[in-house]
């Protein structure tokens, strides 16, 4: 009788073992999974950020001269927190990486990689605002003495989801 009343004992000790084995393999899988879906929603949570700084301007009224370097900059800094020097890039041009090309209509690409100064950078976009209010000064047009405004398309690529490309072009 004691025998069996030991086995009992083991028997039970055994399947209490294996229900908290049970049970911690059972959290430990819920858990990883919970954290790999709050990773995922982190991710998306920064991407849909990252591309509003873009996106944000698409379809906007009254975009100016401004705007646009505004969106340049995010261009630059995105760029130069990457390491990339200036690329040349178009609508066909989808690459993988997480390079930001903004095209103004008239100009080209605007924005700037590694390669270039804060001080050249801040040089070439005062030229260009310079230039944008002299044509506006200088015109012969009354129409023409309000700034120039213009309409945004941006791109999405299909490697990252992220904004590579955003053009520029005057209403």
């Amino acid at each position: 009788m004691e025998n069996a009343s030991k086995a009992l004992l083991m028997a039970a000790g055994f399947l209490m073992g294996l229900l908290i084995l049970s049970l911690m393999v059972y959290l430990f899988v819920s858990f990883g999974s919970n954290a790999e879906e709050m990773r995922g929603q982190i991710e998306r949570d920064r991407l849909a950020q990252f591309n509003s700084q873009f996106t944000s301007y698409q379809g906007k009224e009254g975009i100016t001269i401004y705007d646009i370097i505004t969106v340049a900059g995010f261009a630059t800094e995105n760029n130069k927190y990457y390491g990339f020097n200036k690329k040349t890039i178009s609508v066909n041009s989808n690459y993988g990486d997480y390079y930001v090309a903004v095209v103004l209509q008239g100009k080209g690409q605007i924005e700037y990689g590694s390669g270039d100064t804060t001080d050249n950078i801040q040089t070439k976009y005062n030229d260009l605002i310079t230039e944008t209010l002299d044509n506006m000064n200088h015109s012969s047009n009354p129409d023409d003495s309000e700034l120039v405004q213009y309409n945004c398309q941006t791109y999405l690529s299909e490697a990252t989801g992220r904004v590579y490309l955003v053009m520029f072009t005057p209403k």
